[in-house]
């Protein structure tokens, strides 16, 4: 395709953040730019868990019917297995959201997005295309230089460049907008596995002193299974080989014994994922803002980076077009737009945050004093109506989305 040379908007990275901000966006008319590094949405990717609060507003936003046609799994709970007994478990259909959490694959999340956006008015989306450097005068962001899978060059002026390029964020970097990485003391490796047909639909948190399991299940009928292991400690893992690796996920959960026998073959059959969270203390420059991970990233724990993402488009979209009209035509966005949507936002992704970091200490004990009273912890959270209230507040922050957000799309700004 070719690349226009001037927009509204360019968003730097086309995953589930900058694909829906990119759609609503066009929506009301605004020209946008996506650009996203990969050429294609075949590969593999973790966070596919989207919160009821997210359906909901994907259903209000118009997105339900595609969301169907491509397919999901409804989660019913989440339940929380400790040395054997169960500890926990929080129903889904309990919370007043009124919807339950999905899994979706997030090819068909993303492509949803993209294909309502692919037909509006001043949209263009640019796969196989990185991210190079920013384009800069006196201080103010004005576009950014991305390359093609040719190898060739092109500069793009914008008035605002939005970096949703993730938890290693080059457009972050290149800003000069630093990030306090908090690195977590344990890594993941995930494995993808057939479920079988009698499996549930709950969400399981399988602990054995300080290792544990994330078993979900996935759409269409696959367990996505996270294991933790010790930081840098994937070369230990190698040497003790493969063997031994599933002989350790089968004495945490014996059910996945005979799954794992069968199906991981080898370390290809795995995929690593380094675990840290990631603070920012500044998100926005004049004619930049950062959204997702890019702007703050959250652990694995309660898969919430997805639905911060989704909440922070949803956010940003109808205070990119306020700030549009109310700045002169081909001047750049002020960062004191976006004043009060990062300390809203930030301070929500605090709170998850922190509460990941006491279910990752938790998570760390190991002594059989400490696991005893980790035990007696949940179950008596268990049996409180605060266990609702703590999780609501964590897990289900609504989204406020913008009634042009709701229309039919805008014509084309001039």
């Amino acid at each position: 395709m070719t690349i226009p040379t001037e927009t509204d908007v360019l968003i730097v990275g086309g995953g589930p953040a900058g694909a829906l901000l990119g759609c609503l966006l066009a929506r009301r008319g605004i020209n946008v730019l996506v650009a996203e590094k990969q050429a294609s949405l075949a590969r593999e990717f973790r966070g596919e868990t989207i919160a009821a609060p997210s359906v909901v507003t994907l259903h209000r936003l118009g997105f339900g019917p595609a969301l169907g046609e491509r397919g999901y799994l409804r989660t019913a709970a989440v339940s929380m297995r400790m040395e054997g007994r169960q500890v926990m478990r929080v129903d889904y259909g309990r919370f007043p959201v009124g919807q339950l959490p999905i899994d979706i694959p997030q090819p068909s999340l993303i492509g949803v997005f993209n294909e309502a956006a692919r037909s509006l008015p001043g949209y263009a989306y640019a796969p196989g295309t990185s991210f190079t450097r920013l384009l800069e005068r006196d201080g103010t962001v004005r576009g950014a230089v991305l390359r093609q899978q040719d190898g060739s060059s092109v500069e793009v002026r914008a008035r605002l460049v939005v970096g949703a390029d993730g938890r290693f964020s080059k457009v972050r970097k290149e800003a000069g907008l630093t990030a306090r990485i908090q690195p977590m003391e344990r890594d993941f490796l995930w494995i993808k596995l057939p479920r079988p047909a009698d499996w549930g639909n709950d969400a399981e948190l399988v602990v054995d002193r300080d290792k544990h399991l994330v078993v979900l299940p996935t759409f269409p009928d696959y367990l996505r299974i996270g294991h933790n292991i010790p930081k840098r400690g994937m070369g230990a893992l190698r040497k003790e080989g493969l063997e031994a690796f599933r002989a350790g996920i089968a004495a945490i959960d014996p059910r996945l014994g005979p799954l794992l026998e069968e199906h991981v073959r080898t370390w290809d059959d795995t995929g690593f994922l380094e675990i840290f969270t990631a603070e920012v203390d500044q998100w926005a420059r004049d004619g930049l803002v950062l959204i997702g991970d890019a702007s703050h990233t959250c652990t694995p724990i309660l898969g919430q980076g997805v639905n911060l993402a989704l909440q922070d488009s949803v956010c940003l979209s109808p205070l990119i077009a306020r700030a549009l009209d109310r700045t002169k035509p081909q001047d750049p966005v002020p960062a004191s737009e976006f004043s009060e949507f990062i300390a809203s936002r930030r301070k929500h992704k605090q709170l998850v945050t922190r509460f990941q970091r006491i279910q990752e200490a938790a998570l760390a004990k190991h002594t059989p004093l400490q696991t005893l009273v980790r035990r007696a912890r949940f179950r008596t959270l268990d049996r409180l109506p605060l266990k609702y209230a703590l999780f609501n507040k964590v897990i289900n922050a609504p989204h406020a989305v913008d009634p042009a957000d709701l229309r039919a799309p805008a014509p084309v700004r001039p």
